[in-house]
């Protein structure tokens, strides 16, 4: 690639899956994650001012499908994020329900779900994540970082409601979608986007 060319970098959805998959990032993970530090995409430049591992990692990123250049640099979540949370995640539900949970079980947001709904399910996503940690330490991993969905039909064709847990800066969440999860969607970056923004607001 030509890097004298203008050209700006941003997460993919899958890029942002793996960048924000562990509590305790990989230097990787962390360099894919400092794309989303300011309020508009970053340059090759920028991006290695903010993490020099930039400059040999955005190859093999791009390679990989986790990062897109730009012609142009795009603009970060600028709406509060209250006023734009239910509307992103709504976006990542083939039902348009959702709800974003702390990882400690408190509902931060909700879409197309009442209250008393989205903090049962908040609840449970807490407390599948102490069950996934449970059997971590008994040497199991298969549960212990990754999706869970469950069914209500015996043909396992769609699920009724997904849990996807995921970190920034340390704090965890949980993604909680109703129907068919649509994660492969710009509207993930911009929820990590904004959630990265915001730093250490939802911190308990």
């Amino acid at each position: 690639m030509d890097t004298n060319t203008a050209l700006w970098f941003m997460l993919t959805p899958a890029g942002g899956l793996h960048a924000f998959s562990q509590s305790e990032p990989t230097p990787e993970q962390t360099c894919l994650q400092s794309l989303l530090t300011g309020d508009r995409a970053l340059d090759l430049s920028d991006w290695t001012r903010a993490s020099p591992l930039a400059a040999q990692l955005h190859s093999e990123a791009l390679a990989k499908g986790w990062i897109q250049s730009l012609g142009r640099p795009m603009q970060g979540p600028d709406a509060n994020l209250d006023d734009f949370l239910q509307h992103v995640i709504a976006a990542l539900s083939g039902e348009r329900r959702a709800v974003l949970a702390s990882g400690e079980g408190f509902c931060l947001g909700r879409a197309g779900i009442e209250q008393d709904e989205a903090d049962a399910l908040s609840a449970a996503a807490a407390d599948f994540g102490d069950f996934s940690t449970r059997q971590a330490r008994r040497g199991w991993d298969g549960a212990a970082t990754g999706f869970v969905s469950f069914h209500r039909d015996a043909e396992f064709l769609l699920p009724s409601v997904s849990f996807m847990p995921f970190w920034v800066d340390g704090t965890g969440y949980w993604l909680i979608l109703g129907g068919e999860p649509l994660v492969n969607n710009p509207a993930l970056v911009e929820l990590f986007w904004g959630l990265k923004v915001a730093g250490t607001r939802f911190q308990r």
